[in-house]
């Protein structure tokens, strides 16, 4: 990101909290070794961790276990040219520990849909990255958006 760009750059702990307003994100993969781009819904864990809630037949689970993977959350108000987006890159896992496999069941995300067999993934944040557009302005002016 270049400074002056018409964005300000997030702290890890406006990106956490903004990562908290929002309850659908993509998670970025690579799938049959091409990019892959999934809508789901998500929840923040206690560390700052982002939690999935699955199907355990579901090739997104399957590809992402073990990789590190991106994951992005924004907001877009395009009149008036303002919003933020959050990028959390981290080691993807399967959660397997039964204890917590519980307690998520109990308290961690949802899924779209119901499935015989869930599970959860949870993607550590290792990079936290956010920037936000302030109303299109610079230290330059107002950006014509054309």
């Amino acid at each position: 990101m270049y400074r002056n760009d018409g964005f300000r750059e997030l702290d890890r702990q406006e990106c956490l909290h903004r990562l908290a307003l929002a309850d659908v994100g993509r998670v970025v993969f690579t799938h049959d070794a091409l990019p892959a781009v999934l809508p789901v819904h998500f929840l923040i864990d206690r560390d700052g961790s982002v939690l999935l809630r699955t199907s355990a037949a579901s090739e997104m689970a399957h590809a992402v276990d073990g990789s590190v993977v991106a994951f992005e959350v924004d907001r877009v108000d395009a009149a008036a040219n303002t919003g933020w987006s959050v990028v959390v890159t981290g080691l993807a896992a399967v959660v397997t520990d039964p204890a917590e496999w519980q307690r998520l069941t109990r308290s961690g995300p949802r899924s779209w849909l119901s499935w015989p067999a869930e599970i959860f993934v949870r993607i550590e944040p290792g990079l936290v990255t956010g920037r936000e557009l302030l109303g299109g302005r610079t230290m330059y002016g107002v950006y014509v958006f054309t």
